[in-house]
């Protein structure tokens, strides 16, 4: 079975500004996280996957990337000299350690396991050290791109608190990451390799996973049916994640009476990437993925 969806890195200018746009699109958020590396988050947090907001607030101690050595920050840090968005996928492990003995082997990841740690605020105000593992791959095709997996190296108490996952807007989890690439099927061998998993195709494109937990990588036509408005032209991209709710009419409620854009077609509603700092959201009822 392929890796499971671990989070989503959504590269923004201003980290302030975007957890105000993000909570107005209904997402309860951590409190601010500080890396050691120069970059801040907060998290709109799910069951078993979250959305990380992230920003460059210390330029001075990015460290820079070396041959061997992916650089975190670095990459976040040019990603935003052109564009705000997704800018890496992160898929869930338990042994980073071995996943980068394994990118190197599949020639997808040359890179050294990267451990860190930081406090982490809790619901009541207190901190609590976390740590994590991270194994970086990347596509020599996808170059403004990156993706890695986590291991949480601490208990998962800790990190998981329901009071960050309930949400105004109803949202359960993210099911699907979506991405836009003129040759979909170019990138098929590198993304099995990193998830795990097969591909299997679908009109122009393919898709990874099992329903509710998937990778899916679509022409730019496909773009247009399926994310209207949306450009999905130009170098691989992600273009939107779907997002699992409870009760679509009142997540549609929530954004109506937060003055958020949005259209609803099919079961999907729809917020435009310019509402989430360049990432599309589909939002659909749980029942019916």
């Amino acid at each position: 079975m392929p890796r499971r969806l671990d989070h989503f890195v959504i590269c923004v200018h201003d980290l302030a500004q975007a957890a105000m746009d993000w909570q107005r699109l209904g997402f309860a958020l951590t409190p601010v996280g500080v890396h050691p590396f120069g970059t801040s988050n907060r998290l709109a947090m799910f069951e078993n996957n979250f959305f990380e907001l992230l920003a460059v607030t210390d330029a001075a101690a990015v460290p820079p990337a070396r041959p061997g050595h992916f650089s975190f920050a670095a990459h976040n840090r040019e990603f935003l000299e052109s564009t705000e968005g997704m800018s890496m996928l992160v898929l869930h492990t338990t042994d980073a350690h071995d996943d980068a003995a394994r990118f190197r082997t599949s020639g997808i990841g040359a890179y050294a396991p990267f451990d860190f740690g930081r406090d982490a605020v809790l619901p009541g105000g207190a901190t609590a050290r976390v740590a994590f593992s991270l194994a970086f791959a990347t596509d020599p095709a996808m170059p403004a791109l990156a993706f890695f997996t986590c291991q949480q190296r601490h208990p998962p108490e800790l990190f998981w608190k329901p009071d960050y996952q309930r949400h105004p807007n109803g949202a359960l989890r993210v099911t699907e990451v979506v991405m836009s690439a003129p040759e979909p099927m170019k990138h098929r061998a590198f993304l099995e390799h990193f998830a795990e998993g097969p591909a299997e195709p679908v009109p122009e494109g393919l898709t990874i996973g099992e329903p509710g937990d998937r990778i899916t990588v679509l022409a730019p036509a496909a773009i247009a049916r399926r994310l209207p408005g949306v450009h999905g032209g130009g170098a691989p991209r992600f273009c939107a994640a779907r997002v699992a709710v409870g009760d679509l009419d009142a997540t549609a409620r929530t954004l109506k009476g937060n003055d958020v854009a949005f259209a609803v077609t099919g079961g999907v509603l729809l917020v435009p990437p310019a509402a989430a700092h360049g990432l599309a959201l589909e939002f659909v009822e749980q029942e019916t993925l």
